[in-house]
C-alpha cells in the first residue's frame, strides 16, 4: 500500500477523476509491480478488501481468477463502482471463470444498471466467439427498446453488443446499423484522430470494411 501510494500521482488523478477512476497511478508501473509479485492469491484478496482503487486494479492483476466463486464474484461485481475496476474485474477475472456463463445470465438484467452492464459486456464476448444458444433477434429487440434512455455504462454496453452483432453476423448486420442510425446513441461522441467512433454505424461499416481489406 505504501508502495501503491508513493506511485500516486496527483496529475494523473485529476486526469483519471474526469472519467470516475479515482486513483493516480500509471497503470504500466501498475502491471510492472503486478509482474514482480507474480500471482498471490491470498494478497490479492487483501488488496481487493481495501478501499483503494489503485490496490483493487492491483489485486485483479495478481489473482487466480478460476479460484474464485459464483457469489464471490458476485460481490465483488457489486463493489466495483469506478469504471476501471469494474472493466478489469469483468475482463481479467470474470471471463477466465468457471462460473461466467451463469453469472453472465444472472447479471444481464440486474436492476443495478452496472451490474447489468456487466451481463451486456460478457454477452458481447459471446456474440464474438460462442454465439451459438444467443437469441440475437431478442437481444436486438432489448436494444433498440432500452439502450436510447439506458444510464450510461449500461448504454455503452448495449451499444457494444449491438455493433459486435453487426460486425460478426452479416444476416444480422442490416438490422443492427438500422438501429444505430434510428437510435443515434453515441453519434457525437468526441472521438480522437485515428481511433474509430463508436457510433455503431460507423463502428460497425469501419471494421467490417477492414475484414474485407
Amino acid at each position: 500500500m505504501a508502495e501503491l501510494a508513493a506511485l500516486d500521482d496527483p496529475k494523473m488523478r485529476a486526469v483519471n477523476e474526469k472519467h470516475g477512476d479515482d486513483h493516480g497511478v500509471n497503470l504500466t508501473q501498475l502491471r510492472a509491480l503486478a509482474k514482480r509479485l507474480k500471482t498471490q492469491p491470498v494478497l490479492a484478496r487483501q488488496l481487493w478488501d481495501t478501499d483503494d482503487t489503485a490496490a483493487k486494479l492491483l489485486a485483479l492483476l495478481i489473482c487466480r481468477p478460476k479460484t474464485f466463486e459464483r457469489d464471490e464474484l458476485d460481490a465483488m461485481i457489486r463493489r466495483a463502482r469506478t469504471p476501471k475496476v469494474h472493466d478489469w474485474l469483468v475482463n481479467y477475472v470474470v471471463k477466465k471463470n468457471p462460473h461466467v456463463e451463469e453469472l453472465r445470465v444472472a447479471w444481464f438484467d440486474d436492476a443495478d444498471p452496472v451490474v447489468a452492464s456487466a451481463g451486456w459486456a460478457l454477452t458481447t464476448e459471446r456474440v464474438a466467439n460462442k454465439p451459438e444458444g444467443l437469441d440475437l433477434t431478442a437481444l436486438l429487440d432489448l436494444i433498440e427498446a432500452h439502450m436510447k434512455s439506458a444510464p450510461d455504462r449500461l448504454q455503452w454496453a448495449m451499444n457494444h453488443c449491438l455493433a459486435q452483432i453487426g460486425i460478426d453476423h452479416p444476416d444480422y448486420r442490416s438490422r443492427a446499423l438500422g438501429i444505430g442510425e434510428r437510435l443515434q446513441v453515441l453519434k457525437d461522441y468526441p472521438t480522437p484522430p485515428g481511433c474509430t467512433s463508436p457510433f455503431a454505424p460507423v463502428w460497425i461499416t469501419e471494421i467490417v470494411r477492414r475484414q474485407n481489406a
